[in-house]
């Protein structure tokens, strides 16, 4: 054999046997694509090692999750119960079940909201100070049944967080559903409110984790059920009326503050909750909406809310497609560029870049990563069902769910936006940790945690027209994945090594 045949055959054992030695990462792949996957399995891997680069680093460890999931509001649960046995079964499991969704936080409203059939309150009578009339009957054939149904579906169960939209308009200044602002005389009567209602929920079955003080403080220019707060209202409120009344009647229960957008708002808000301990010490954190714009997730506004408050929940409590009549049995829809939302309209002029048209997948998935990539530990949606008119809704404030249902004709369309929600709610469970990478594809987004049982779990989104194949790499092991065009994709490392 010649010198050069010679170096040629060594050259490729060396290769053979450095293929065969390399290590693997054992992952399962689940795909959600332009193209039609729905959380399909990927089975086959690129041999060719594409141009990025994702390498694990899970020594940095960042946020414990606390959750995602999902809204119980009355228009859900109305919708739920004109179905049939057979779609409503399918929607609970779809949700909450070990083959769908499996939601861990949710939230519902205290009241009414918008999108409640009519305006009500558990406290109707004027002048009951004492609360001795409140009564939760209101939700018992709808919400309260709908809870019970998703709690028997879940089998690692799940948190509540619960909103009110307003007082009752007789503790208001304005004496009105919209807008006004809660008279000092009933802040002791608002805080019982609240203690009232875990108690009120408890002999149903139901525990709450937590409250928002108050749903959108700015108030949404008088639309529909609103009260307004400034942030050193809203915290004398917590600290000396809706915090020791909660802890004097012993309920162990998170307080959220603010729940209104990102941006220099919630830079305002954080600073005055958490501003000295007397201040802080009932807050457990900051609830916030993504309305500011389609596309910017307000990463510094994020850091330094995290900043202010670092061992407090940040927590996003709602959002959805909103001023939108859902789009039915149309997939293509929700991964092109066309949807608009309040903003494209209403927007200042200063503010019109942040609302262009967007594709609602991307809106969400970009969303949802940008949030986890800086410090936000929960992730909330709005309605989990809407009809097809994107109701119902008593003012008429047409939004698009994940599912939309036709209930005339007992008809269901999980839309695109169910399967992105279930690639973070499905894997990513409670407690697991946010942990570090390294990414050398900007256009690729990106991010990563450890669950509990030690699996670690990577969810990606391409917005390219194309394929883009990559290697992950967590210490020592690696594997070729290649994610679709237009496609969101979760990898489960199910037995990492070389972790810490």
């Amino acid at each position: 054999m010649d010198r050069f045949n010679k170096f040629n055959f060594i050259l490729i054992v060396a290769v053979m046997l450095s293929a065969c030695s390399e290590k693997k990462l054992d992952v399962e792949v689940y795909e959600t694509s332009a193209a039609g996957n729905k959380l399909s399995p990927v089975t086959e891997f690129p041999e060719e090692t594409g141009k990025s680069k994702i390498t694990l680093l899970p020594e940095q460890k960042f946020q414990t999750i606390t959750g995602f999931g999902g809204s119980f509001t009355e228009a859900s649960a109305y919708l739920l119960n004109q179905l049939g046995g057979e779609n409503r079964k399918k929607i609970i499991e779809a949700y909450f079940g070990d083959s769908g969704a499996r939601y861990s936080l949710t939230r519902t409203h205290m009241n009414s909201c918008d999108f409640s059939l009519s305006n009500y309150s558990y406290a109707p009578v004027a002048g009951d100070k004492e609360l001795e009339h409140f009564s939760i009957e209101e939700d018992r054939d709808d919400i309260i049944f709908f809870i019970r149904e998703a709690m028997v579906a879940s089998r690692e169960g799940f948190k509540i967080l619960a909103s009110p939209w307003t007082a009752p308009p007789w503790m208001k200044d304005n004496n009105d559903w919209r807008g006004g602002k809660l008279l000092p005389e009933y802040y002791d009567t608002w805080a019982l409110f609240f203690s009232k209602y875990i108690d009120a929920y408890k002999a149903e079955g139901i525990d709450i984790w937590g409250f928002t003080v108050e749903n959108e403080p700015l108030g949404n220019n008088n639309n529909w059920e609103s009260m307004h707060y400034t942030p050193q209202e809203m915290a004398n409120f917590v600290q000396h009326h809706l915090g020791p009344k909660l802890a004097s009647d012993g309920h162990e229960v998170k307080i959220l503050g603010y729940d209104q957008n990102r941006g220099d708002e919630l830079n305002e808000w954080v600073k005055v909750m958490f501003q000295d301990e007397a201040s802080s010490k009932y807050f457990d954190g900051t609830a916030i909406h993504w309305y500011a714009s389609t596309f910017d997730w307000f990463p510094e506004s994020l850091q330094f809310a995290h900043n202010a408050a670092p061992t407090k929940h940040l927590i996003q409590s709602e959002a959805c497609v909103d001023a939108e009549v859902p789009k039915w049995n149309d997939d293509a829809w929700y991964w092109s560029k066309e949807a608009t939302d309040w903003g494209w309209d209403w927007a200042p002029e200063h503010e019109k870049h942040l609302h262009p048209k967007y594709a609602p997948v991307y809106r969400y998935a970009r969303d949802i990563i940008g949030c986890l990539n800086n410090w936000v530990d929960g992730w909330v949606d709005w309605n989990m069902v809407l009809d097809r008119q994107g109701g119902p809704n008593w003012f008429k404030n047409w939004c698009v769910a994940p599912v939309i249902v036709d209930p005339e004709k007992d008809e269901v369309y999980f839309t695109p936006i169910y399967y992105t929600l279930t690639h973070f709610s499905k894997y990513i469970r409670p407690g697991a940790v946010r942990i570090g990478f390294e990414n050398s594809d900007d256009s690729l987004m990106a991010t990563a945690v450890k669950n509990p049982d030690e699996s670690i779990v990577v969810v990606l989104l391409n917005q390219d027209l194309e394929a883009k194949n990559f290697e992950l790499i967590l210490g020592e092991s690696t594997q070729r994945i290649s994610i679709g065009a237009q496609a969101i994709q979760t990898v489960v490392i199910k037995k990492p090594t070389n972790t810490n």
